[in-house]
C-alpha cells in the first residue's frame, strides 16, 4: 500500500480533507512532553512562589483552551466539538523537569491527534511564559503522540 500525503489535492496544493463520508465514531489520542527548567524554578513552580500564580493551574486551562482552538491555527484541522480534555502534570524535582501529558476525546469523523499535542505544546508555552522572568533558559523537548484511537485507520500506539 502506498503512502501520500493527504491534505495534498491533484494538483499538489494544501486541501483539507473531505470527511463528509466518514463514519461518526468515538475517538482519543494521548500526547506527551516536558519542559526543563532549572531545579529552583520548579520550586518555584511547585510552592506558587511566582508572582504571576498558579503556574499549572494556568497551564491547565491554557491547554484546553489550545485543544479547542487547534482548528483556528492549524491550517487543514477540522473545527470540531470535543468531548473531554484533560491534563496532567508530573514534576521531577531533583531534575528539574515538568512531564505533560495531555488526553481528548470526541466522538465525530475526525481525529483529535493535532488536539492533543497543541494542548501539550500550548501548556509548555504557558509554563515558559509565567516562569521567563526568572528562567529563560527552560527548554521545550519531546513532544509526540503516545497512542489513538478510533476512525478507518484503526489504532496507533507508540512503542516504548
Amino acid at each position: 500500500m502506498e503512502k501520500r500525503l493527504t491534505h495534498l489535492n491533484e494538483a499538489g496544493r494544501a486541501r483539507m480533507i473531505d470527511i463528509t463520508e466518514k463514519d461518526i465514531t468515538k475517538r482519543t489520542a494521548v500526547a506527551k512532553g516536558r519542559i526543563k527548567t532549572s531545579p529552583e524554578t520548579l520550586r518555584l513552580i511547585k510552592n506558587h512562589g511566582l508572582k504571576k500564580g498558579d503556574v499549572l493551574a494556568v497551564a491547565q486551562v491554557a491547554g484546553i483552551m489550545g485543544a479547542k482552538k487547534t482548528s483556528e491555527i492549524i491550517p487543514m484541522c477540522h473545527p470540531i466539538n470535543l468531548t473531554g480534555v484533560d491534563l496532567d502534570f508530573q514534576l521531577d524535582e531533583k531534575k528539574g523537569v515538568i512531564e505533560i501529558e495531555a488526553m481528548v476525546k470526541v466522538t465525530g469523523q475526525t481525529g483529535v491527534e493535532m488536539e492533543a499535542l497543541t494542548a501539550v505544546s500550548v501548556a509548555a508555552l504557558t509554563i515558559y511564559d509565567m516562569c521567563k522572568a526568572v528562567d529563560k533558559g527552560m527548554v521545550i523537548e519531546e513532544i509526540y503522540l503516545v497512542k489513538k484511537t478510533g476512525g478507518k485507520s484503526g489504532d496507533f500506539y507508540r512503542e516504548k
